[in-house]
């Protein structure tokens, strides 16, 4: 069973309970606070001795002086016959008010500790603890899959809103759940019977009368010097019975002292057992420490939250998970598609891979990767592999690899397609792993390994033309991938470009709808985008999205991007036909990899023609004046230097530090970008050596030149384009 898995099911069934655990543990962290601020605390360095004289003057029948874990000092004893507790100054023993145990309401301790169902409840507790231990191990497990590993622990988190809860809260608290969790499971051991804590007997131990007066608590040698801060409880000798002993109980143990000779009579030490139960309670309930309950509090309410979006994550899963129609049998398919997914969307291109060759009469059986194995029908076999984290399979086919190397070779070709996006490091790696494995075992190969940029429906069609002509047989692939639910946008406001050669352009700017906080949980329409982000717009006659680079954020208030007319091309030729008022139904993608974090350091921003786009979002969005250094390749700056008056107004708002341009179809234009990095070989040398972020957004061929150009310039640092992707200091957004 998968880590995810394991989180998922304990999360929906143990997780309502730990909800009650959660809950009340948060009311009753209430306790510890109210009580440090009831009374003065005892100052740690005060004699016990000291305190026991100021006492005995002012309370009369006192029979026992207790320190609480708030710091406050309690005296017990008698009026007449009525029993009496009471909080006193330390400072001169004066009597402050009544002391209670708890204002907290009983069914409250019992519901957190025992379900309200006594000895059962406690053992019900207890295993809840447990599953709470699991739970943040397999957390924790996910947590760094999901952000790609302990350097991206702290990286900004995307998803929808429920998303973003779950692992935001859970990077906050996870370590002290986790706490909880083993602290309760300390205490259940106890309380169960499972651990004794001490198993010796008290030593019979009496005073020797010895015909001379007792002594004064003030005259003992060991209460001299013993400090309130190591006090527990004291109690004070009966006045009727001569032979009564003193009892001092601190945190190294317990002892037994002579009334009259104010000699130890006998010690016993605190066992290892109750030292760690007793910093069990502390970390546990917070009794010592009220700052500490107020962070346990916060953490058994954050429980509640933790629940709920884990439950709007788990219906949004339920709800995409894959559908396979059309599956042959096993035995009886020539062609088997063997997919790894973790969100569920290369089973979409499976479906189109199936429905392609289905119709093309072949019989086609396509399960996850985990099931590989060949039949006897068996004649083409295709993995439709996407990457997760920082490299690593999906959780579900974690083990497929381990699994594939145990089965024995066959003539049948294995063709693997991976998916991914180029802006990590690791880029299709379980993909190329895998192709790797198979054939250093000798699996044959129909086709190359293909990696798929971002899910491409172009790309993944332009291999399907690859596939048809190796196969001798028509087969088209046209993914239509599931389009998430959309939102209306509406125009309000264009600025029109002539371009060069009759390729018009225009920046279009549209509303930006504020979504319900349903629709935030579940991620539907637009609940929140960045700069970069792509936003996905199906134009009129055609099911497929086009994407575009966003220019704006969620807090610009608008959408905001880029459209240049391509040739027939369907969405742009709809785009640029738009008047104001008129709508458009889209929604957003996020494109964590090109994100930028929020950073002081320099940051380089490359774009060409209306690649500018999201790069002029990048410094839209920068308020902290972090030093930007924008270089744009245009061919005439009077007709295609998209956004140029507001990026004029950045440099003098200091939003952007450097602005290099260049023209290539004017004279004395500057010829390419390449060319203006190259001119600036020293400077951006400086700027990387202080730790530069680098993004490139442009055409493919722009941003290799880019790369390649870049590398030349850093050769002398011997530093090159790769180094700095490795590092998450470089990132393409490419068309």
């Amino acid at each position: 069973m998968s880590w995810k898995a394991v989180h998922r099911w304990l999360g929906l069934t143990a997780g309502t309970l730990a909800v009650v655990l959660g809950v009340t543990g948060a009311i009753l962290a209430i306790d510890p606070v109210q009580q440090a601020w009831q009374a003065p605390a005892a100052p740690g360095d005060l004699p016990v001795a000291t305190l026991v004289e100021q006492v005995s003057r002012t309370v009369p029948g006192v029979e026992e002086i207790r320190h609480l874990p708030s710091g406050a000092i309690v005296v017990f004893g008698f009026s007449g016959d009525q029993p009496q507790a009471s909080y006193v100054d330390p400072a001169d023993g004066r009597v402050l008010g009544a002391w209670q145990p708890s204002a907290m309401p009983r069914w409250v301790k019992n519901l957190h500790r025992s379900l309200l169902l006594g000895d059962a409840g406690r053992w019900g507790a207890a295993g809840i603890a447990l599953a709470m231990g699991a739970l943040c191990v397999s957390a924790l497990v996910l947590l760094l899959q999901r952000m790609g590993g302990w350097r991206r622990l702290v990286a900004r988190v995307r998803g929808s809103l429920a998303q973003r809860i779950h692992v935001v809260t859970g990077r906050v608290v996870l370590a002290v759940l986790c706490l909880t969790s083993l602290t309760a499971l300390t205490m259940s051991a106890s309380t169960l019977g499972l651990v004794a804590l001490d198993t010796r007997t008290e030593p019979e131990v009496i005073s020797e009368v010895t015909g001379k007066p007792a002594l004064r608590g003030a005259q003992l040698a060991a209460l001299q010097g013993l400090a309130m801060q190591d006090l527990r409880k004291l109690n004070i000798p009966s006045n009727t019975d001569p032979e009564d002993t003193w009892k001092v109980v601190t945190a190294q143990g317990q002892g037994w002292i002579d009334r009259y000779s104010g000699q130890m009579l006998a010690w016993q030490d605190t066992t290892f057992a109750q030292r760690v139960y007793d910093l069990a309670v502390v970390l546990h309930t917070g009794e010592a420490a009220w700052p500490w309950a107020v962070v346990l509090g916060l953490v058994g309410a954050s429980v509640l939250l933790f629940w709920l979006s884990g439950v709007v994550i788990w219906w949004q899963a339920r709800r995409q998970a894959p559908h396979i129609t059309g599956n042959a049998p096993l035995a009886q398919a020539d062609v088997l598609i063997f997919v790894a997914s973790e969100g569920g969307s290369t089973w979409g291109f499976a479906q189109t891979l199936q429905d392609a060759l289905s119709q093309g009469g072949h019989r086609v059986h396509s399960t996850a990767l985990e099931n590989f194995r060949t039949t006897a029908a068996t004649r083409q076999v295709f993995v439709l592999a996407a990457t997760y984290g920082d490299g690593q399979a999906p959780a579900h086919a974690s083990h497929a690899l381990q699994h594939i190397g145990k089965l024995p070779v066959s003539a049948v070709p294995v063709t693997v397609v991976g998916f991914g996006d180029r802006q990590y490091p690791a880029f299709c790696a379980f993909a190329k792993a895998l192709d790797q494995t198979l054939r250093t075992q000798g699996w044959p190969a129909l086709l190359p390994l293909e990696c798929i940029h971002q899910q491409s429906g172009q790309q993944f069609a332009g291999w399907g033309i690859a596939l048809a002509k190796t196969l001798g047989e028509p087969l088209v692939l046209e993914h239509v991938p599931r389009v998430p639910q959309t939102a209306a946008l509406t125009l309000t406001e264009r600025r029109d470009y002539p371009g060069t050669t009759g390729q018009a352009t225009a920046i279009l700017r549209f509303a930006w709808p504020v979504p319900g906080l349903g629709d935030r949980l579940r991620g539907h329409g637009l609940a929140r985008f960045e700069a970069g982000d792509l936003v996905g717009i199906v134009p009129p006659g055609s099911a497929v999205p086009r994407y575009y680079s966003l220019a704006s954020g969620w807090e610009d208030g608008f959408l905001e991007i880029c459209v240049r007319q391509m040739p027939g091309g369907l969405c742009s030729t709809h785009l640029l036909g738009l008047q104001m008022g008129h709508s458009i139904t889209a929604f957003v993608r996020p494109n964590p990899g090109f994100a930028l974090p929020r950073t002081r350091r320099p940051v380089l921003l490359i774009g060409a023609g209306t690649g500018v786009a999201p790069l002029a979002g990048f410094i839209r969005r920068n308020d902290r004046r972090s030093p930007m250094h924008l270089y744009f390749g245009g061919r005439d700056p009077a007709r295609d230097f998209y956004f140029g008056p507001d990026i004029q107004r950045w440099l003098i708002e200091g939003r952007l530090s450097t602005l290099q341009t260049v023209f290539s179809r004017v004279p004395n234009g500057g010829g390419y970008v390449q060319d203006a990095l190259r001119r600036d070989a020293r400077q951006l040398r400086e700027w990387v050596t202080q730790g530069a972020i680098v993004r490139v957004c442009g055409s493919r061929a722009m941003a290799q030149g880019v790369a390649e150009t870049l590398d030349e310039v850093l050769a002398p640092l011997t530093l090159s384009v790769s180094t700095l992707k490795a590092k998450e200091r470089y990132a393409e957004d490419v068309f």
